[in-house]
């Protein structure tokens, strides 16, 4: 599975400044940012499949436990503003996996609040 390549660093402010938190190692699923002390100040990130770029979805939810709106970001990206997608200071939970999730994938994890399996699930 490719979710070892998988590369995500979030920030606090716009233009990737300000608090960083990288994930280096994998797929990942946060229940709850405010375990890093990083709920609702999500402005910018940097997201990378290093082996296959096209293959990598971020989910953004607006709530914990994959809850609310959310937003979701396919393929290695770099997202300056989350002020352009309405989505500024307002994420409270996330799953980054090495492919592309589908709609139905996403909402099924809305339905369950539970993340796809082989990740690392983080909750507070």
């Amino acid at each position: 599975m490719a979710n070892s390549d998988v590369r995500l660093a979030l920030w606090s402010g716009t233009n990737f400044s300000v608090r960083r938190i990288l994930f280096r190692r994998g797929g990942v699923a946060v229940r709850d940012l405010g375990a890093f002390r990083f709920d609702n100040v999500l402005s910018s990130f940097r997201l990378r499949n290093v082996a296959q770029s096209s293959e990598i979805t971020l989910v953004l939810f607006s709530r914990i436990n994959f809850q609310g709106a959310f937003r979701v970001f396919r393929g290695s990206q770099n997202v300056a503003n989350l002020a352009n997608f309405n989505f500024n200071n307002v994420t409270s939970s996330f799953i980054v996996v090495g492919r592309n999730l589908t709609d139905a994938e996403i909402s099924q994890i809305q339905t369950n609040a539970r993340p796809p399996q082989d990740i690392l699930v983080i909750r507070q």
